[in-house]
């Protein structure tokens, strides 16, 4: 078999798409209803039907993770009550959880678990008239676009990403119809828009980002491309060389993916990102291509991006640019809600606020538009004193979980239970000066994104006592905002039983953390 042979051979996945466009599973969903999901086509069921949302795990059979659209992260008080009707409704009881329950994810989406096929069409029915939508959240498409979690909202922003993050949703999905045009891309696809001064987004962890910069006077975006996160490689987003204003985001959004879908690589599926395209061709050849799908010339970039402040989480009550009205960031531990909570939340955001209510990528929300008049009766809700704290701990405020093996099927360790649990003890024993973040994920699939952390910890296994044990490799260095740059990996191979005294260790050497019996007696 020669080079170009092998090149061009298509992988399973390819291979079984080219039978079937995926989104035409819609309307066989009462068949499989009816035949339940242990006689379902093995493809149709583990792959095609994260075209719609719909993820089966294999740690939790005959149940479905449900992965929401929610593009900027914003949603109203109505869709988080039908959001949390369905959780209560039609989730069920999986993993460690004795009741249905859903994840905000470090996209600013959220993923609703423990669903039966028998619910499928249903779900998707409640979720159309409510003008949501899940269509084209997995596979081999343009994943949730992420924004500004401040939109609309910062005195300081440079513009407002929520209209152009809805638009190319929008053109991506049909109106979230589904888009057979763009839904057979050759690998996972990530997009942010950022119009805000610190990079909330993590954009060079994307695909394709637009970064606020001003040219000639004007502002518009620089655009970096080829971020990624696999099991083999991490590469941080390359400047494209682009300037466009904000009329062509949309344009020139849809011409990078047809070019991806025209020319990516569809063989081994650990090189089929949009990182390999640009690196066989060249950067050169890669915006000429572009172009060639745009039909006009692209500007060249600005000289500097305005991407000059250092990262903010947005937890805790801040002041917006209209004035007399507050948005608050509430810490959401490991991202997990379970309905009842969310019906409060959706309460909140109405008693007390404009009924909007928006998730960032720190697994956290924020419920915006309080009018100082009502700020101190939002702040006594037995919510936030209860569960979800506008003030958490240092060390539990940055920390960030993908699902883990609970109920991800690629996932090697366990992730969201045992780090809230180990941050709690570390919490006890040390005081810290600031936030320190730290990121887990189950397996080298990094959704945990651990290597923009200050400490990630990445799953694997090792071997102790003789026996193999869950484990994770130390990434260190990571940064975001203002100079975003990715860590590397440290140490290797550390079982996961003795990973607080390390842990502990590296707070005290390196983020200035010290014994809380010292540090009460320094302050007496």
């Amino acid at each position: 078999m020669t080079n170009a042979d092998k090149k061009n051979k298509l992988n399973p996945i390819e291979k079984s798409k080219a039978q079937k466009d995926p989104l035409q599973l819609r309307q066989e969903l009462e068949h499989f209803a009816q035949i339940g999901w242990e006689a379902m086509d093995e493809f149709d069921r583990n792959f095609g039907l994260k075209w719609l949302g719909f993820f089966y795990r294999t740690v939790t059979p005959g149940k479905f993770m449900l992965r929401m659209r929610m593009p900027n992260g914003v949603l109203t008080s109505h869709q988080m009550r039908v959001l949390a009707d369905i959780v209560q409704r039609y989730c069920q009881a999986a993993g460690f959880q004795d009741q249905g329950n859903a994840d905000i994810t470090t996209r600013q989406n959220i993923q609703l678990r423990g669903i039966r096929i028998e619910n499928i069409a249903d779900i998707i029915d409640r979720l159309g008239k409510a003008g949501m939508t899940s269509v084209q959240s997995g596979m081999d498409n343009v994943r949730n676009i992420t924004g500004d979690a401040l939109a609309g909202l910062d005195a300081d922003e440079l513009i407002d990403t929520r209209g152009l993050v809805f638009n190319v949703q929008d053109m991506i999905t049909n109106n979230g119809e589904g888009n057979p045009a763009l839904s057979n891309l050759p690998r996972k696809f990530n997009i942010a828009i950022t119009g805000g001064r610190d990079n909330s987004v993590h954009a060079e962890i994307n695909d394709l980002a637009f970064i606020p910069a001003y040219k000639d006077g004007y502002l518009g975006f620089n655009v970096i491309v080829g971020g990624f996160f696999s099991a083999k490689r991490v590469a941080a987003a390359i400047p494209m060389n682009v300037w466009v204003p904000p009329e062509d985001v949309v344009a020139l959004s849809k011409a990078i993916l047809e070019v991806f879908s025209d020319h990516g690589y569809r063989g081994n599926r650990q090189k089929t990102r949009l990182m390999y395209l640009i690196e066989e061709w060249g950067l050169e050849k890669f915006r000429d291509m572009v172009e060639k799908q745009l039909g006009y010339s692209l500007q060249e970039a600005a000289p500097k991006d305005e991407i000059d402040w250092e990262k903010r989480d947005h937890i805790g009550i801040h002041k917006q640019k209209q004035p007399g009205l507050n948005y608050v960031g509430l810490h959401i531990p490991i991202g997990r809600l379970y309905a009842p909570e969310m019906f409060e939340l959706a309460r909140m955001a109405d008693v007390y606020g404009s009924g909007e209510l928006r998730f960032t990528v720190e697994q956290n929300l924020i419920i915006p538009n309080i009018p100082d008049s009502r700020l101190d009766a939002f702040l006594a809700e037995p919510l936030l004193q209860e569960r979800f704290s506008i003030n958490p701990d240092p060390l539990e405020r940055a920390l960030v979980s993908c699902t883990g093996a609970e109920f991800c099927g690629f996932a090697i360790i366990e992730t969201k239970n045992r780090a809230l649990a180990m941050i709690k003890e570390l919490e006890k024993e040390l005081s810290l000066p600031r936030p320190v973040r730290i990121h887990w994920t189950g397996c080298p699939n990094s959704c945990g994104q651990p290597q923009v952390a200050d400490i990630g910890l990445m799953g694997t296994k090792a071997r102790k006592d003789g026996e193999m044990v869950e484990a994770v490799d130390i990434w260190m260095g990571g940064k975001v905002g203002k100079d975003a740059h990715l860590g590397s990996m440290v140490m290797e191979k550390i079982p996961c039983d003795d990973l607080k005294p390390l842990l502990r260790e590296l707070l005290m050497d390196h983020f200035g953390a010290s014994p809380r019996q010292q540090a009460v007696a320094a302050a007496v």
